[in-house]
């Protein structure tokens, strides 16, 4: 039997007795295996701040949930957002329930896949969403509890519970939270939204999704092209070329700190630092296994295209996707995403 509350029935009457109420809540399911903050009643009505509680913002893969206001000011409650985060949690759900998304299969896939938030625009400063050092990291309520209230909800409402409709093998941290905000202040280029059709006033949430992060470490290159070539062979990994290749395309997300970004720009634009990874970010089938290798010769026999060509990261140079994020240093990260089966989906956010 599946382990899941309809958290329509769920009704928390005190916190007074922290410890009982965090158990309950874990006997019953409800939480990520962390304590949460009881969703009592007054914090849920905070939480929604005057919007209706009934309305349905989107049905949630695999069980087709109902993603009602109130279900989704619940989860937000208990993984402890503060009311002005809760906007940026609606646009996060509604971007993660498009189609092209494809939520079902990053649900429950055998795989890492989990949905990364990644959030444009003035309501960083507004919510003070890391951005700089560490923005990965724990210490930022905003960027802790955003991302988990997304995973909550993820759980409770989609239905995608660990060991039962969620078959992640391993799984990865990032299904606690996996959110951060783009560094627009130290950005060289334009901001990733603006790429993806929105001004750079509008706040936005990017999702993408991620199976984890690869650290880029380039300590020792002083030219734009050097830089980029570290990046492109640290995309090259042949566990998650050839799985890509058998998906088909994706958008592998660069995670690029500013002293790697300001470096790469005295060269490079980005549409520019995009075509040289495109290029250059290839794999030999010599470098994978035999039978993968063979597979993919296979495949590409039957499709009419060059057996022995070598493998690329994206599709198209467009779909590799640039934001420059974190603080002092000389590491970047390569966020390898799940084929081409997802896209990622810019949402704008609401601030009502």
């Amino acid at each position: 039997m599946l382990p899941l509350t309809d958290l329509s029935t769920l009704k928390i009457e005190s916190a007074d007795a922290f410890e009982d109420v965090n158990a309950l809540l874990y006997r019953l399911g409800v939480t990520d295996g962390l304590p949460v903050v009881p969703p009592t009643a007054p914090r849920i009505e905070a939480m929604l701040n005057g919007r209706d509680p009934d309305t349905v913002t989107a049905q949630l893969p695999p069980l087709r949930g109902q993603a009602t206001m109130h279900k989704l000011a619940m989860c937000a409650v208990m993984a402890g957002c503060r009311a002005e985060y809760f906007p940026i949690i609606l646009a996060a759900i509604e971007a993660v329930a498009q189609p092209e998304f494809n939520l079902y299969g990053i649900q429950t896939t055998t795989g890492n896949a989990t949905p990364m938030i990644l959030i444009n625009g003035p309501i960083i400063d507004q919510c003070h969403v890391n951005a700089g050092a560490n923005a990965l990291g724990p210490g930022i309520h905003s960027n802790a509890t955003i991302g988990r209230a997304v995973q909550l909800i993820l759980k409770n409402i989609g239905g995608a519970v660990p060991g039962y409709t969620d078959k992640a093998t391993l799984g990865q941290p990032g299904k606690y939270t996996f959110c951060c905000a783009e560094n627009e202040g130290a950005n060289p280029w334009e901001p990733l939204h603006v790429t993806r059709g929105y001004s750079s006033e509008q706040s936005t949430v990017t999702v993408i999704g991620a199976s984890g992060i690869v650290e880029v470490v380039d300590a020792n290159s002083y030219t734009a092209t050097s830089v980029l070539l570290t990046l492109a062979h640290s995309m090259t990994i042949a566990g998650t070329m050839g799985g890509r290749y058998l998906l088909g395309g994706g958008e592998p997300l660069l995670l690029i700190t500013p002293e790697h970004a300001d470096l790469i720009a005295q060269d490079y634009t980005r549409r520019q630092a995009q075509q040289f990874l495109f290029d250059t970010a290839r794999l030999p089938l010599h470098h994978l296994p035999m039978e993968t290798a063979e597979r993919i010769r296979d495949d590409r026999k039957m499709d009419g295209v060059d057996p022995e060509a070598d493998i690329g990261t994206a599709d198209c140079p467009e779909d590799i996707m640039l934001a420059v994020v974190g603080g002092a240093g000389i590491k970047s990260a390569y966020v390898p995403t799940w084929g081409g089966t997802t896209r990622a989906v810019t949402q704008p956010i609401d601030p009502s």
